[in-house]
């Protein structure tokens, strides 16, 4: 079932307004949160950058109590039916009103959430991927986790299209991260990963496996770095929400390293799994 504006619609019925600003404009945030064991992950933190979103970019939402009142809703609707591990995706949207560029006043946030499954992605983090280097071309907002998607997605596709898994971003040769996830280099021992401006999307699981990282004594360095850096890395991997710790095994062709899942990676990702567990 899918929460919209305050009804329950079956995924064959027709939920969208077609003045909806999140539907002409994108004018709107969303977060996925993921389902583990049945419970949502990390909600909190989450909600946090949600209403970050929102502030920055102006937006009226719910309250975090009914947020998470009708998360829990849907959350008890999908474990009637399905058990296996999933996600909850969220969005809200700043209303419908006539099409206009300005902020309407009076306008009333329209709120759209469900849960559907979504497996882990075990296999691609036993194996690794292979990637490719793409242009940064989206907007300079990239810390607002807004609906406006088409950069990232027109990435994705060119690295389809290329017959690989994703698609490393930079801007003028420095690397910034993946279509949907956050990118860390290793190096000598070391771990780099862009830091957290207003370039990247400040992610969830990123802040995560820095502290992980942190835990195990790994060095972290929230630095800028080059095309040719992540080239001659030790190692690189992405973090997400969906991709969780996935590491990349060839990039532009290459082998990253010696072109196997390296060490580093699988401490991080154990760490990882202990965490979801607890």
């Amino acid at each position: 079932m899918y929460y919209v504006d305050g009804a329950w619609y079956k995924p064959d019925e027709p939920a969208i307004f077609p003045e909806d600003r999140g539907y002409q404009f994108g004018d709107g945030i969303y977060e996925v949160v993921r389902i583990y064991n049945g419970h949502l992950y990390q909600w909190d933190d989450h909600m946090i950058r949600l209403e970050r979103s929102a502030k920055e970019l102006s937006l009226t939402i719910p309250s975090r109590k009914e947020l998470t009142d009708i998360a829990q809703k849907v959350l008890k609707q999908y474990l009637l039916q399905f058990s296996e591990d999933a996600i909850l995706y969220m969005q809200i949207t700043r209303g419908v009103s006539e099409r206009q560029f300005p902020f309407p006043s009076n306008i009333r946030p329209i709120l759209t959430m469900y849960a559907t499954s979504k497996l882990r992605p075990i296999q691609q983090m036993q194996n690794g991927i292979r990637a490719v280097l793409v242009d940064d071309i989206r907007w300079l907002r990239c810390d607002i986790k807004s609906l406006n998607l088409l950069g990232a997605s027109w990435a994705k596709q060119q690295a389809v299209e290329q017959r690989v898994d994703e698609a490393i971003l930079h801007r003028s040769g420095t690397i910034t991260e993946a279509t949907s996830a956050n990118l860390f280099a290793v190096k000598d021992g070391k771990i780099y990963t862009h830091p957290a401006t207003n370039l990247i999307l400040h992610g969830i699981t990123r802040q995560t496996v820095i502290q992980l990282a942190k835990n195990l004594d790994l060095p972290v360095l929230e630095e800028a770095f080059s095309v040719n850096f992540a080239q001659m890395s030790d190692e690189l991997f992405i973090t997400g929400t969906t991709s969780e710790i996935t590491p990349i095994v060839e990039l532009q062709g290459a082998p990253v390293g010696d072109g196997k899942v390296g060490s580093i990676v699988r401490r991080l990702q154990k760490a990882f799994e202990d965490h979801i567990a607890t």
